[in-house]
């Protein structure tokens, strides 16, 4: 029998027994016997440690001048100095949390938003998923970087407009996604059972359709969280980020890259952590998808 006949039957019986638990759980467990969710999860908690403990055990100040311009390496600077004779290496332990903050926030609140859209379009179809889907198309016509610059053009360059923009910008990709995978959820058993009994169309959501869509909600967690870094890390180095003198990943790239021939570690250094960042998060969604599929057949 599967799982979405012994979820049926339980809810049917009034057993506090749920599909959506055992699919998270089973996914989850199946993603972590895979060496590529293994691989990735390291690789994300190495980077994520660099970015929260960097700040504390960095020797200098992110803001101090310890040098000349673009050292290649001097006694107490292993990795030399940046374009004002800032120390690298304590720049780039402080400028982790920023991207990683960011990131997390607009992935948060973009797929959260999209599920919520996704769920609600595929319940409630007709005219209601017509226009909830055909407003995902319009902000889907826009590049995500080019609205991210034209809003910090626009209103200035705040944190929480980058988040925002981001999250707009991850909404309606999640929501199309969640859409399809709740249509086929919508027309089951328990979810009928529970229309039946007169349970509030939010409830009936938030606890019967949208827990149901745990696997793929996943996957579209580590996706958009990929896009995130990347994007927020680009906006940084085009300038509409995080501005100086505030250490960032990002902005390290884009404020050493003059001197990459002679002085590589100011570039170097961010662009090794983004690079492992983002594809350790890719390898740990690629283990979801692929725990996922397994259930699913």
């Amino acid at each position: 029998m599967s799982l979405s006949g012994l979820t049926a039957r339980s809810r049917l019986r009034g057993q506090n027994v749920t599909y959506s638990r055992s699919s998270a759980a089973v996914t989850a467990a199946r993603a972590m016997r895979l060496g590529r969710t293994r691989t990735g999860l390291a690789l994300v908690a190495l980077i994520v440690a660099v970015a929260v403990f960097g700040p504390l055990v960095a020797p200098h100040s992110a803001t101090a001048l310890v040098g000349a311009p673009f050292e290649n390496s001097a006694p107490g600077l292993p990795f030399g100095t940046d374009y004002l004779g800032r120390d690298v290496l304590s720049r780039f332990l402080d400028g982790g949390q920023t991207l990683l903050i960011l990131s997390v926030l607009a992935t948060l609140l973009g797929v959260g938003t999209g599920a919520v859209i996704g769920v609600t379009a595929a319940y409630s179809r007709g005219v209601v998923d017509d226009v909830l889907m055909r407003c995902s198309d319009v902000v889907l016509a826009f590049p995500q970087i080019m609205l991210i610059l034209m809003l910090v053009t626009m209103a200035g360059s705040h944190s929480w407009l980058l988040v925002l923009t981001v999250a707009a910008g991850h909404a309606p990709q999640t929501a199309r996604v969640i859409r399809g995978a709740a249509l086929t959820v919508i027309d089951r058993e328990f979810v009928q059972h529970s229309a039946a009994v007169g349970q509030p169309t939010w409830r009936l959501l938030a606890f019967d359709v949208l827990p149901n869509v745990s696997s793929p909600l996943m996957v579209e967690l580590g996706l958009r969280m990929t896009y995130s870094i990347a994007l927020i890390a680009g906006a940084s180095f085009l300038g509409f980020g995080i501005q100086p003198p505030a250490a960032d990943w990002g902005l390290m790239i884009n404020e050493n890259q003059v001197g990459l021939a002679t002085a590589p570690w100011g570039v170097a250094l961010p662009v090794i952590a983004i690079a492992l960042l983002t594809v350790g998060t890719n390898l740990v969604t690629d283990g979801i998808a692929q725990a996922a599929v397994g259930i699913g057949e």
